[in-house]
Formats: structure tokens, sequence, C-alpha cells
């Protein structure tokens, strides 16, 4: 069992993943925000890889990319970061990258470092699992998750592509467009969600626009997960000594522990 399956051996708890880009504003303070995640209540932490045409991610995340790039913030810089943070936590860690900072180090040799610095999961949301496969057994050869995505315009075929080809848990976009912080969830979220639970048990985690403890608590009565991304990257952005987002993941794990 993997340590991203060990997070939903218990599905009455609900995971916690925020979001960080590797090296922004710099990799001082990713090594910091981590582990300060890690305590604040994170049950897994997704980790940026910087990539200069970041397609899924909007105004806030990409402009953290970039600013991550400026500072000369590399894939196997990112790996070297892995590594040292593993020296310090065991809570699972997830790269989120596209296919070509991956194609570009090498499929084989990207997966076979994940393995030894302690990479537990790969997001990947320019590959679809049609084409997934060869990285797929690369990765799970080593030890590493290959987790896929599914968003509410998914066909039925789609989804059962989808949740078949994922592992550790499935990746549910809660909107058609791009990550960013907003103000309400989508109507149709809890529709979406049932729909995909038709055809899996797999653990189902929600990302893309939740910005509030209460947004997450909501999303946390729906699905196994709860993702947030912009609205932390914003909170780093606000206070730099990190209380901000120390206090804004203390508050989320909070709300999705209460009774409601």
């Amino acid at each position: 069992m993997s340590r991203i399956e060990k997070i939903f051996t218990d599905r009455s708890h609900k995971a916690l993943i925020p979001f960080v880009t590797t090296g922004y504003p710099d990799i001082e303070t990713t090594l910091k925000i981590v582990l300060l995640l890690a305590r604040s209540g994170a049950d897994i932490i997704e980790l940026g890889v910087p990539f200069s045409d970041p397609l899924a991610d909007g105004v806030t995340i990409q402009r953290a990319s970039f600013k991550a790039i400026e500072n000369g913030v590399t894939t196997r810089i990112c790996l070297e970061v892995v590594k040292q943070l593993r020296e310090k936590i065991d809570t699972p860690l997830v790269f989120m990258s596209y296919f070509n900072p991956l194609f570009q180090y090498g499929l084989e040799r990207f997966c076979r470092d994940c393995g030894k610095a302690g990479v537990d999961g790969l997001i990947i949301p320019d590959l679809p699992p049609e084409e997934g496969v060869p990285l797929e057994e690369m990765a799970h050869r080593n030890g590493v998750d290959v987790i896929y995505l599914l968003a509410p315009t998914s066909t039925d075929e789609r989804i059962k592509l989808v949740v078949k080809h994922s592992r550790g848990f499935v990746y549910l976009v809660s909107v058609t467009g791009v990550t960013g912080a907003r103000s309400e969830l989508p109507q149709d979220l809890a529709k979406f969600i049932g729909r995909v639970r038709k055809f899996t048990d797999k653990p189902l985690c929600v990302g893309f626009g939740i910005a509030t403890p209460e947004q997450a608590r909501r999303v946390a009565e729906l699905a196994d997960g709860v993702i947030v991304g912009s609205r932390l990257i914003q909170s780093i952005e606000e206070d730099p000594g990190l209380r901000a987002a120390a206090n804004l993941v203390k508050e989320m794990r909070a709300a999705i522990d209460s009774d409601g």
C-alpha cells in the first residue's frame, strides 16, 4: 500500500491537499512552507513543477510558476527539494507537472529519480490516459502513483477510463476552466461527484476554485479530499512570513473536521 493509499484507509477522514509551486517565491520558502503545511493539518502536499506554458492554471499559479523559472528552478531542483523534505516528514508528496518537463528530463530517469527522492504521486494535466500507459508502468515500478483528472464535461466512457488508470486517488476538476480562487462552488458539483461514484470506489478529491474554509467543508461532505492551490499561493504573496498560509490550512482542516 502506497503512502497516498494509506491516507484514505479511514474514509471518514477527509484529506486536505494544499498545493504550492516549487521555488516560489524561492526554494527556502518552499522548504519552510511544506513543513509548516504538514504540521498544520495537510494530509498530502502537491508540489508544482514550474513550466513556461501551464495551460490548466490561472493567473495566480502562472505567476508563481514564472517566478520560480526566473529563479532558475528546474525539474532536477524540484527532485532535490523532495529529497530534503523526505529527511524531515513522511507526508505524501505529489508532483503536479506538465508532460514536457518530464519528457525533456527523460521519462524512465524521471520516474526512477522520483522513486529515489520520495515522490509519491504524479498529476499531469496534459497527459490523457490513452497515452499514459508507458509512463504509468515506469512510475509504478518505482512506487509512484499516477493520478488522472476528470472534468464536469467528462462522458461516462471517459470516467470509466480515468478511474481505471488512476492510482492513489482521482482528481476531480470542480469547474470547466483553469485554476483560481472562486467566490462560489459550482451548483452541479454534487451531481458530478455522484456520476463518478457510480463507476469507482477509489478516493475522489476535488480541486480548482476552493478558496475558503466553508467551501472546503462543503466539498468534504461530498468527496474524499479537498485540494486548495491558488488561495494558498495568494496567502503566501500577502504574508511572506507564512502565518496567513498556515492559518488558512488550519482553518480549512478545522472546517473539514467539523460536524457542520
